[in-house]
């Protein structure tokens, strides 16, 4: 496992009114990691979305379905203890689960479902701050071809 990064199973609880599913607890979460802002995206089958990572920026991402993402993680941080390390596991509506990913760790994520995949995000920082006007937080690997953080697209 890398370290910091943070998997936390999601239990669906039903009744005869559908279902909730608890996100984020503020009492589990440390000051540093409460978000500032959240949003959800949707991805098409076979897109991919990433690699990239953040300088300042942890995301605290929500896979719970509809459809499924395979996530890719590396540990791009020097003076980490699992630096080098890699990561790869499918989430979403067949194995819900919240991932907090810190600075440095270098994230993408393919849906490998059959139908559109939504991800919610909770980061602790402003995506390009206070007004929309600072730099944007983000090192995009995808756009570097020669990158050694690769996604398959099949």
């Amino acid at each position: 496992m890398i370290k910091d990064v943070i998997i936390k199973k999601l239990n669906k609880f039903k009744d005869e009114r559908g279902w909730l599913i608890e996100v984020f607890r503020n009492d589990e979460l440390k000051d540093q990691l409460k978000p500032q802002m959240s949003y959800i995206s949707m991805t098409k089958p076979g897109v991919v979305r990433g690699p990239h990572e953040h300088e300042a920026q942890t995301d605290l991402f929500v896979f719970i379905g509809p459809g499924e993402f395979e996530l890719y993680l590396w540990d791009n941080r020097k003076d980490s203890p699992s630096y080098g390390e890699a990561f790869k596991e499918i989430f979403g509506q067949n194995n819900m689960a919240s991932v907090v990913v810190p600075p440095g760790v270098v994230h993408g994520y393919k849906n490998v479902s059959d139908k559109e995949a939504w991800c919610l995000n909770y980061p602790n920082k402003l995506y390009a701050g206070t007004g929309k006007k600072a730099k944007v937080d983000e090192i995009r690997h995808e756009e570097d071809k020669d990158s050694k953080f690769k996604i398959p697209l099949t």
